[in-house]
C-alpha cells in the first residue's frame, strides 16, 4: 500500500525530522563531535524508520517534492545573495591562489572518482557522486545533484548514495583535518603555545595575537582589520526586512526558472538550482554597487539555513536506503582512495601551494574539512590547530570566503563539463 503526503503533512514531518535531530546532536557525543547536521542524523533516522515501515508493514510513503525543489532553490540562492564581490579585495591574491588550488581538488577527486567507479564495475557517472558532488560538495550539492543524474542520466540511487556518502565526508574531513596539521607542523618544528592558565580568555587571545605577529614576516594588518577590528553589525530582524529578503529569494527563483527554460538544449544548459545561485550572485552585487541598496545579511543567512534544513529533511525522507546494499563495498573502496587522496593533495599541494608557513598549516586543515565534508567542518579543524598553536587570521578569512561560496560555483562548473563528456554520457 502506498500513502501519498501532501504538502502540509510532508512539511511537518520535515520539521519533525529537524526537532529529532537537533534533540539527537545534542544527546550524542559522536555526532556534536564531527559536526554532524541535524536534518542529517534526524533524516538518517527517519529515512531508516520508513525502510522498515516498508519491509515489515507493507506501507510505503510518496512524499511532495514540490516544496522540496523550492528550498533547495532558495539554499543556493542564499549563496549568491551573500556573494559581494567587495570581499575579492580582502582577500586579494591569496584568495585567487587558494581558490584555484581548491579547484584542482575537484577536478582529481572527479576523475579518481570516475576512474574507480569504471576499475570496480560501477556506472563512471557514480564516480561524480563520490567524487566532488559530495566530498567538497556536501549534502545540499548531493541532493540537489541526484535527482537530476536519475532522471536525465538514469543513475539509479544517485541521491541515496550522495547523502550517505557526504555524511561520511563529513565523519573522515573532521578526522583527517587534525593530524595533517600534525604532521605539517612537526615539518616545521613547531611548538604549542605555552599554557597560560592565570589569563582570562580575552588576554589569551590577546598574547596569541601578538606572539603570532612576531613569529610572522609577513603583513597580517588587512586580514586582521577584515575580521576583528570591524565586524559585521548583527541587525534585528524584521517584518520589512523579512519581506524585502523574500522578494530577493522570488527574484532569484524567477531567473532560475526562466534561465532554465530559455538555455534548454543550448550550450549554456545547467542546472536550476546553478541559475538560482547566479541569479542571486547579479542580483546582490547590482543592487548593491548600483543601487546602494542595504542587504540584509542577518535575513538571507536565516532563510538560507532554514532553507537548507528543510530540504535536507524532505530529500532524507524520500531515501531509498535498499538501493545501496550492493554498492556498498565498491563505493567504500572508492572513499578509501578518496581519503587517501586528500591527504596527499593537502600536505604536497595545498600546504606548499599556499606559502609553507603556519598559515599554509592551517588552510591544510581546513582544506582537509571542507574538500571532505563541509565549511563548519573546516572551521572546527582550524580551531583545533589555532587552540594549541597559535591564531591564523588569514586561514580564518579565506576558508570561509572559499568553503561557503565560491567552492559551489566552481564545483557546478567542474561538474556541468564531467557531465557532457562523450565517455560519460
Amino acid at each position: 500500500m502506498e500513502i501519498t503526503l501532501n504538502a502540509y503533512y510532508t512539511l511537518i514531518l520535515a520539521t519533525l525530522v529537524l526537532l529529532l535531530g537537533r534533540f539527537l546532536t545534542r544527546r550524542i557525543k559522536f555526532l556534536a563531535t564531527y559536526n554532524i547536521p541535524e536534518p542529517v542524523a534526524g533524516g538518517l533516522l527517519a529515512g531508516c524508520v520508513v525502510v522498515l515501515i516498508k519491509y515489515f508493514i507493507g506501507v510505503s510513503f510518496i512524499f511532495d517534492s514540490d516544496l522540496q525543489t523550492a528550498f533547495m532553490l532558495m539554499f543556493f540562492a542564499s549563496i549568491g545573495l551573500s556573494a559581494d564581490f567587495k570581499r575579492l579585495k580582502v582577500g586579494g591574491i591569496p584568495l585567487v591562489i587558494f581558490s584555484m588550488t581548491v579547484s584542482g581538488l575537484i577536478i582529481v577527486q572527479n576523475v579518481v572518482g570516475v576512474s574507480m567507479a569504471a576499475l570496480v564495475g560501477l556506472d563512471p557517472l557514480m564516480g561524480l557522486v563520490t567524487g566532488s558532488i559530495t566530498l567538497t560538495g556536501g549534502h545540499g550539492t548531493a541532493a540537489a545533484w541526484g535527482p537530476i543524474l536519475e532522471d536525465r542520466y538514469g543513475v539509479v540511487g544517485a541521491t541515496t548514495l550522495g547523502v550517505a556518502t557526504a555524511t561520511f565526508g563529513l565523519v573522515a574531513g573532521g578526522m583527517i583535518g587534525g593530524p595533517v596539521a600534525k604532521i605539517l607542523l612537526k615539518k616545521m618544528k613547531r611548538e604549542p603555545l605555552p599554557p597560560q592558565e592565570h589569563l582570562t580568555p580575552l588576554e589569551e587571545q590577546a598574547s596569541k595575537a601578538s606572539l603570532y605577529k612576531t613569529q610572522h614576516d609577513e603583513d597580517d594588518d588587512g586580514f586582521m582589520d577584515a575580521l576583528f577590528d570591524k565586524p559585521d553589525q548583527i541587525r534585528r530582524l524584521t517584518v520589512s526586512s523579512a519581506i524585502e529578503t523574500l522578494a530577493l529569494f522570488a527574484a532569484c527563483l524567477a531567473f532560475a526558472d526562466v534561465m532554465t527554460h530559455v538555455a534548454k538544449g543550448t550550450f549554456i544548459e545547467l542546472p536550476t538550482f546553478v541559475w538560482a545561485l547566479m541569479g542571486g550572485v547579479i542580483i546582490r552585487n547590482v543592487l548593491t554597487h548600483v543601487f546602494s541598496f542595504d542587504m540584509f545579511d542577518r535575513a538571507i543567512d536565516i532563510f538560507g539555513n532554514a532553507s537548507l534544513s528543510l530540504f535536507l529533511a524532505m530529500a532524507l525522507l524520500s531515501l531509498r536506503l535498499w538501493e545501496l546494499v550492493d554498492l556498498a563495498l565498491p563505493v567504500l573502496a572508492i572513499l578509501a582512495v578518496q581519503i587517501v587522496l586528500m591527504i596527499t593533495y593537502v600536505i604536497f599541494i595545498t600546504y606548499h601551494v599556499m606559502g609553507k608557513g603556519y598559515d599554509a598549516v592551517v588552510l591544510a586543515a581546513g582544506h582537509c574539512g571542507f574538500g571532505m565534508g563541509a565549511t563548519p567542518t573546516a572551521v572546527a579543524n582550524m580551531q583545533a590547530v589555532t587552540d594549541r598553536y597559535g591564531p591564523s587570521y588569514k586561514a580564518f578569512l579565506l576558508v570561509p570566503i572559499v568553503g561557503a561560496f565560491f567552492v559551489d560555483l566552481i564545483n557546478a562548473t567542474v561538474l556541468q563539463i564531467f557531465t557532457q563528456l562523450p565517455f560519460l554520457q
